[in-house]
């Protein structure tokens, strides 16, 4: 602080406000320093807690702010850097990171101008926490656990509840929230409340759970085309998800959100819903009568369901919604046309014309083409994981005709449209063309996340070049000082300091690679040279960390030469090895096999310890998977991208024995 001539940029966590207000070097020097005429911007997390600190704060800084989940605390100042993580409220700080050096310096100020674009100012959030002002917020729930919470907070908070659910959402409602709502029953007796409706599909299954909500007083009604997905929307939020919930299951991912714009479009989606529902009794009464309702065109030949398609499109009055399948199906209707249409639609009708199309890298490019032709028509690209095997055009919101893309490689959509559904249906119009809504916004939402994966990535990339200075200079004074000691108790202590200090190189790495190879700016050093050499120097130095009598390791000793990075190589060699170690806790062998099949090399690693756990398989070559409470989950993810960037393949099962499991990788011999 002494040292701050013209300005200080610091963050600090929640805990933070009180040690600076209630500590007196800390509010003195930050007095100094305004003194001194140089500017103080800090942001905190603000709460409930610690507002009167961050009052007390704003007072002796020129610029406070507001940002959630702040953890830890960095401090910059023109020529110095300092950051720590442990706080305690009202005491002095008892460990910081420092340094002068200038890069060090420059990814601080770096570090706190990202952050800083991203609060909002003291006086706003102190206004929100004290006025109780509500933020509009859209959040996506994925922890089961969480997502019975929420629900069951928007329900026992509501002052009408209207839910819209698929046969097997029926029995997870009852399940995890009934008694909440025969709470709600008992104040809509007492007028306290607007009542509950529910609409699904009533079958068999869900048959006693719906009888006995018509006892208890909640309003049903039958809808055997539902949308695709469930949805409940009170007078304040809504709560959607996409999963089926059969026999009961719980719901595994969960949007929520409070905003104004979808509650009314959820109120308005229900309410249509409802209004072509039957009612629960006459449903129940057709069950037990055996009576089955359906309302079905089916068009198998493409001429002419796409003939239809057009059709409809050309005479819609006020809106066409289009969803193509992929975007290849987007390109061959423009070569057949389909822009005329369109624009026919657009210029006769004054229709609103809008096109969903599955990004496959080169679709903006087409649509910036299509743009000159068409400008009248919105179009969006969508994330191209949302590819599918159905393509929707919907006219007016009242008919919906549904398309099975056959094969996608055809030149024409005579040749590539399958199966074709027409549906002279408003509410399944309806309900695809919530989903139609849903996925335009959610572009939207899919472009702010690439930023903030941009973001992050930028972050670990900055934090651990950052960590890269301080690992240094305690890996070579410790190597110095291990020199120096001789007493036992000291060598214990200096070995412990290299021990961790080596493996939070590690870790440091381990994040620098994954930076590259998100980046894709990881390359490789090709050189020839004999894999036996390479293995033979990895299982002797992991013989040393194992113990001798509990774990065995084994290589075959054959001579095999590859053109590879040797030390990329050498680290997927090294993964492999420690994770065998680490799973073959109760000892035992580790074989080692290199051998030559069909121009590639064939490594296998393979253990008798605990095997693979079913739960991480699937994701077993993923970022931050582990079962171990040693490593962080980047190993086996680093080790694929190596491989593969040698054109080669990695993959692990389970031995068929029960014991343990046998890794292998595969590396081209050209």
């Amino acid at each position: 602080m002494q040292n701050a001539n013209r300005k200080m940029d610091i963050f600090f966590d929640h805990k933070a406000p009180s040690i600076v207000i209630n500590i007196e070097e800390y509010r003195n020097g930050y007095g100094d320093i305004r003194r001194r005429g140089a500017k103080i911007r800090a942001f905190t997390e603000i709460t409930k807690e610690n507002l009167p600190y961050c009052k007390e704060l704003m007072k002796i800084v020129d610029e406070l702010r507001h940002l959630d989940g702040v953890k830890g605390g960095i401090a910059v100042s023109e020529s110095e850097y300092m950051a720590t993580t442990i706080l305690q409220e009202s005491k002095p700080l008892t460990e910081v990171i420092y340094s002068n050096v200038k890069e060090v310096v420059e990814q601080g100020q770096y570090i706190f101008d990202t952050l800083w674009n991203s609060t909002i100012s003291a006086e706003q959030k102190i206004k929100e926490i004290e006025e109780g002002v509500t933020r509009y917020e859209t959040r996506i729930i994925e922890n089961p656990d969480e997502v019975i919470k929420e629900i069951g907070r928007l329900t026992a908070s509501s002052n009408k509840l209207d839910t819209c659910l698929t046969s097997g959402g029926l029995q997870y409602s009852h399940d995890y929230f009934f008694d909440i709502k025969k709470k709600l029953l008992e104040k809509q007796r007492r007028g306290e409340h607007k009542g509950i409706r529910y609409i699904t599909n009533i079958n068999n299954d869900n048959l006693h759970i719906s009888k006995l909500y018509l006892e208890c007083g909640i309003q049903i009604r039958h809808m055997k085309n539902l949308p695709p997905m469930s949805f409940g929307v009170s007078d304040k939020e809504i709560a959607v998800t996409i999963e089926k919930m059969e026999g009961g299951k719980r719901i595994q991912s969960l949007l929520i959100s409070n905003e104004r714009l979808y509650v009314r479009h959820f109120t308005s989606l229900f309410e249509e819903i409802w209004r072509n529902g039957i009612d629960a009794a006459t449903q129940i009464k057709n069950i037990a009568e055996g009576h089955e309702l359906t309302n079905v065109d089916v068009i198998q030949n493409p001429e002419e369901s796409l003939r239809k398609a057009w059709t409809l499109v050309g005479s819609a009055k006020e809106e066409v919604l289009l969803m193509f399948a992929t975007a290849s199906a987007f390109r061959r209707q423009v070569k057949m046309g389909g822009l005329q249409v369109m624009l026919r639609a657009i210029q006769e009708n004054h229709a609103k014309v809008r096109i969903l199309i599955p990004d496959d890298g080169s679709a903006a490019e087409l649509v910036e083409q299509i743009n000159r032709v068409l400008p009248q028509g919105s179009f969006r690209i969508m994330d191209g994981s949302l590819n599918t095997s159905i393509t929707a055009v919907i006219a007016d919101r009242k008919q919906l005709m549904l398309f099975e893309l056959k094969d996608d490689t055809k030149e024409t959509s005579y040749e590539a449209a399958g199966l074709a559904l027409h549906l002279d249906s408003r509410t399944l119009a309806l309900s695809y063309a919530s989903l139609i809504d849903n996925l335009w916004k959610q572009t939207e939402l899919y472009e702010k996340l690439a930023v903030h994966d941009k973001m992050q990535k930028e972050f670990i990339n900055i934090a651990a070049h950052e960590l890269r200075t301080p690992i240094q200079p305690i890996l070579g004074l410790s190597g110095l000082l291990q020199d120096l000691v001789h007493k036992e108790q000291e060598k214990l202590y200096v070995e412990m300091i290299l021990r961790n200090a080596r493996r939070l190189e590690k870790l440091t790495e381990d994040l620098l690679d994954v930076t590259r190879i998100e980046s894709h700016s990881f390359h490789l050093n090709k050189d020839h040279f004999n894999l036996k050499d390479v293995i033979l120097a990895q299982t002797k130095d992991y013989q040393k960390q194992a113990d001798d009598d509990r774990i065995e390791l084994h290589y075959n000793q054959k001579d095999v030469i590859v053109n590879a990075d040797k030390a990329r190589i050498t680290q997927v060699i090294a993964n492999l090895l420690r994770n065998a170690i680490c799973f073959t806790e109760g000892g035992g062998l580790i074989s080692i096999t290199a051998d030559t099949k069909n121009a590639q090399v064939v490594v296998s690693i393979s253990d008798t310890g605990s095997g693979i756990s079913p739960e991480i398989y699937p994701k077993l070559f993923t970022k931050f998977v582990t079962k171990s409470e040693k490593g962080t989950g980047l190993g086996l993810f680093i080790s694929r991208s190596i491989i593969e960037a040698h054109g080669g393949r990695i993959w692990a099962d389970n031995n068929k024995d029960g014991k343990g499991a046998t890794f292998i990788f595969t590396l081209p011999l050209v």
